[in-house]
């Protein structure tokens, strides 16, 4: 192999890696473009896990983590890439469009951000629907609606309509519990490893 040819493959292999960056940063620079302007505030919509600031769709169980519930107040102070900037009891956070992200972030964050508080509609919800959404639980008996106030939205990416009779959701990346709706649109059934059942599913 002459050094001359070493040479060419070496300034094909660099021009295909500054081709991969142009693409890359192009990307980058359209998804950046794309940020929302509006900044809206209200209540939180749903019960959200939040592990040192980081609120992400899939609402993960982990370490060190508190559950801030449905209801709480929070403001949009700024968008970053696929996430939303937000304060909540003057605190800083971030929701995370981590497995959503068909969704244009403006609307995946009107979904977190409602104007009306959920905590009055839970009021008027019968005894044992309040306590399941309390906990952070589902059971049989759910509309969809409480099912998301209750354990947030499942993620669109698993779940590409909310119409769907099954929902997929994780407590953990191993740890997958679905929901499934009957004709009327309520819980019929939760599907979850007997190892994280006492988690998920209200009796």
């Amino acid at each position: 192999m002459t050094v001359s040819f070493c040479l060419f493959v070496l300034e094909k292999q660099i021009a295909m890696q500054k081709t991969l960056l142009a693409i890359a940063l192009a990307a980058a620079s359209t998804a950046w473009a794309q940020q929302p302007t509006e900044k809206p505030e209200g209540f939180l919509c749903c019960n959200m896990r939040s592990a040192g600031g980081w609120i992400s769709d899939i609402n993960y169980e982990v370490e060190g983590e508190r559950i801030i519930p449905l209801g709480t107040l929070l403001k949009v102070t700024g968008y970053g890439f696929h996430r939303a900037h937000v304060l909540i009891d003057g605190k800083k956070h971030s929701i995370g469009n981590d497995y959503s992200r068909s969704l244009p972030l403006n609307v995946f964050i009107q979904r977190y951000v409602i104007p009306t508080n959920p905590q009055e509609k839970l009021a008027q919800f019968p005894p044992h629907i309040q306590t399941a959404i309390r906990n952070s639980k589902v059971t049989k008996g759910m509309t969809r609606e409480q099912v998301i106030m209750s354990v947030g939205y499942p993620v669109a990416s698993e779940n590409p309509t909310l119409d769907a009779n099954l929902w997929r959701f994780w407590l953990g990346s191993f740890s997958e519990y679905r929901v499934r709706f009957d004709a009327n649109g309520l819980v019929d059934r939760i599907d979850a490893d007997i190892d994280i059942e006492h988690k998920v599913i209200q009796p």
